[in-house]
């Protein structure tokens, strides 16, 4: 087990940790950020995501589950006065029993698997990091293969994301990138290779229904800014859009929720088909 070190004060080491919940840029020059919970930190072990520290209550009797990550994973200990980790915790009352914090790996597109089935989803300009952690779990449930986050927008490793993900952002792959000058290099070249990946957008007047429309071939499903949509660029670069048939008086939903919705979609095709062919 590695030296334990102890902080009892607001030092400067606590100081760093505390602005990587709300400071981007210092996430960004740290390459580093804040995991709360058992659960989020048990999946970020199981994809061997790299742990730098992980902080724990000084004072509290720990939990087979921390003994056992404190003993194995090889990271920095810190042990710190309870009210110091509830700070980092984000909670008023009991501190979390472990915070880890974990490194922040390239912003690589080749990180994303493009094959035969390939299903990601790109989320333009968004302005909620709740929202970007809702789609990461969305994806990760219904198969898809990745997240693009392009332009001005917020961030992945934002605590909100991070917390909304539950765990989701260690097991799919979330990229982001200025533009989509990147991704569409990145589409053309696995094109060039036999990869016919379909760009698909969603709008309120789009030219098939979600369930009419076939979601079992390579797709990028974009999804645009809560306020404003898809960004022109991206409009142009659309192979297709498609739309959530919708009943009630509401025109649209939520970016998270449309997401969703057609992750689902493209998730019960895919079923339908394989259970055909295993059928035959």
């Amino acid at each position: 087990m590695a030296a334990v070190q102890r902080i009892t004060s607001r030092n400067a080491r606590f100081q760093q940790w505390q602005s990587l919940l709300t400071n981007r840029n210092k996430r960004t020059r740290a390459r580093e950020f804040l995991v709360q919970g058992v659960r989020p930190i048990t999946i970020a072990v199981e994809h061997d995501w790299p742990i730098r520290t992980l902080l724990f209550d000084a004072k509290r009797p720990l939990s087979q589950w921390a003994r056992e990550l404190l003993r194995t994973s090889g990271a920095q200990q810190v042990a710190m006065e309870p009210e110091l980790l509830a700070e980092l915790g984000e909670k008023n009352e009991a501190a979390p029993e472990v915070i880890a914090v974990m490194e922040i790996p390239d912003d690589d597109l080749d990180r994303i698997r493009v094959g035969k089935d390939f299903l990601g989803v790109l989320f333009d300009r968004p302005t909620s990091p709740g929202n970007i952690g809702s789609i990461i779990r969305s994806a990760d449930a219904f198969g898809a293969h990745g997240l693009i986050v392009t332009g001005h927008a917020a961030d992945v490793y934002d605590s909100k994301s991070v917390r909304a993900s539950t765990g989701s952002l260690f097991s799919l792959p979330a990229v982001r990138v200025p533009s989509h000058r990147e991704v569409t290099q990145w589409l053309d070249g696995h094109r060039s290779q036999g990869n016919r990946v379909v760009v698909v957008g969603t709008d309120e007047h789009g030219e098939a229904d979600i369930f009419d429309f076939d979601l079992t071939q390579p797709t990028l499903l974009l999804i645009g800014n809560e306020t404003s949509g898809l960004s022109t660029a991206w409009r142009e670069l659309c192979d297709h859009v498609v739309s959530i048939p919708m009943t009630g008086s509401a025109s649209s939903l939520n970016a998270a929720n449309a997401a969703t919705a057609v992750l689902y979609e493209a998730s019960r095709q895919r079923i339908l088909v394989a259970r055909s062919q295993s059928s035959r």
